[in-house]
């Protein structure tokens, strides 16, 4: 039995014994990959039951594992008192997140049941873009008068330690009476200067900060020029209400980086995971394979000007680079989501077979739609029915080889030590070449006779 099928075994008895604590015990004893894994694998049904036997608290744990766009999902779906007790529980970049993901309407019907004070922080940091300082920013900071002394200090860390235990402390920020950011304490200074010591004598003056509008751009060069461990963000009025953390910046850098790999991998409408519905991400690749293939047409128009001078097998010639572009298209759709799920750990190179059967699924939907399509013009084109079937046939298969290819590649490569990003897509596009060749002149020398006169 594999490791991840005993986990998620495990889990299903866990969750249909409804076993609080053996379950609680379980789910922390994963990774963040782990449990992201075996909980994709779940279903939506055995999700939401996971969830609903978890504490807020717990929850929240599994929610922080899983990508924002599942995790939207799935708090979607929960009756908002639920949701909202689970949404407290998060940091407010994750919550923010999250929120950020769901439709306006659900959003809107969780904020309302919050906390007051939480539902304020993450409406104030929804009025960011997420890409910005301001979306990525936290709010559990330690921010204080500049009136107060070192001692009033320490009495409050000593008096809320269990609510900032979680806190990422490594500055003390000193603000005055309207919020504004004066200046910043090191913990060094806190722990050994007088306890009667004002704030406003120990702390640095004009602190570093940015402003709630920084681009990635500039937060990445700001951490090249300034080796800090966070940077407060202010508002126009120069108040402060976060702080950005490198790790933050680092992680919205590989999401640039991964949005744009997508795109040129034909994933348009943002990231895909295969515990989607299966309708949707076929929705998501044929968006853009159904531009490629117009596409495509408008380029092989240039050889089908001198169809009038060129022999029967030609007209078919049209279609060879067609049939084998858009098949890597859809090939390297599929290369795309396995190399993004094998970085995020939702995958292993071991399991090839769960990945072929859900590619194989989707590339006969596609592989279907884009057939008659282009078969339907090759029919408009010629007024040959049978050209249709076999260009149209052609492409079919082609799609179907090229996606299950595609989404086991990448973790056949893996497995022998081999880097997907740059042997992928140039040994995909070989192999779809060559089959696509080989379909639609195989299924073209089967009914020759019917082709004549074109």
């Amino acid at each position: 039995m594999s490791e991840i099928k005993f986990t998620k075994d495990r889990l299903k008895e866990l969750v249909d014994n409804e076993n609080r604590h053996e379950l609680t015990a379980f789910i922390n004893s994963l990774s963040p990959s782990e449990t992201a894994r075996v909980i994709s694998r779940l279903t939506t049904e055995e999700q939401h039951r996971l969830l609903s036997l978890l504490s807020p608290s717990d929850a929240a744990d599994v929610i922080e594992d899983i990508p924002e766009i599942q995790a939207a999902d799935l708090v979607e779906d929960m009756p908002s008192d639920r949701a909202a007790a689970i949404m407290e529980e998060l940091t407010s970049d994750h919550l923010a997140d999250v929120l950020g993901e769901m439709d306006e309407e659900s959003s809107h019907a969780i904020l309302e049941k919050m906390d007051r004070e939480d539902a304020d922080e993450a409406r104030m940091m929804l009025e960011y873009p997420p890409d910005c300082a301001g979306g990525l920013m936290i709010s559990e900071f330690l921010a204080y008068n500049l009136d107060n002394k070192i001692n009033d200090v320490l009495d409050d860390l000593r008096a809320n330690r269990d609510e900032y235990i979680d806190y990422h402390v490594q500055y003390i920020y000193v603000v005055d009476q309207g919020n504004r950011l004066k200046g910043v304490l090191r913990i060094h200074d806190l722990l050994f200067l007088k306890k009667d010591t004002l704030l406003s004598q120990s702390m640095i003056s004009f602190p570093l900060s940015v402003p709630g509008m920084a681009t990635v751009k500039d937060l990445q060069e700001f951490f090249e020029e300034h080796h800090l461990l966070g940077v407060p963000v202010v508002n126009n009025d120069q108040i402060l209400v976060g702080v950005v953390l490198p790790t933050a910046v680092e992680e919205a850098v590989n999401r640039v980086k991964t949005k744009a790999f997508l795109r040129l991998s034909g994933i348009i409408g943002g990231e895909e995971f295969r515990t989607m519905s299966l309708l949707s991400r076929a929705g998501r690749r044929l968006s853009w394979l159904s531009i490629n293939i117009i596409l495509n047409i408008i380029a092989a128009t240039v050889i089908a000007l001198y169809q009038d001078t060129l022999a029967m097998v030609i007209t078919l010639a049209v279609f060879l680079p067609i049939v084998s572009d858009m098949s890597g298209c859809s090939g390297n759709q599929a290369v795309a989501v396995s190399m993004r799920e094998l970085s995020l750990g939702l995958v292993r190179p071991g399991e090839l077979f769960w990945v072929l059967a859900k590619e194989a699924r989707l590339g006969i939907i596609n592989g279907l739609m884009l057939g008659l399509l282009l078969g339907g013009i090759a029919f408009l084109w010629k007024k040959n029915i049978w050209l249709g079937f076999v260009v149209g046939g052609a492409l079919a298969a082609n799609t179907l080889v090229s996606v299950a290819i595609g989404g086991i590649l990448p973790l056949f490569l893996r497995r022998l030590k081999l880097d997907p990003a740059l042997v992928s897509s140039p040994l995909l596009t070989t192999i779809t070449d060559m089959c696509g060749f080989f379909f639609i002149l195989s299924f073209a020398s089967a009914i020759l006779p019917r082709l004549g006169g074109m």
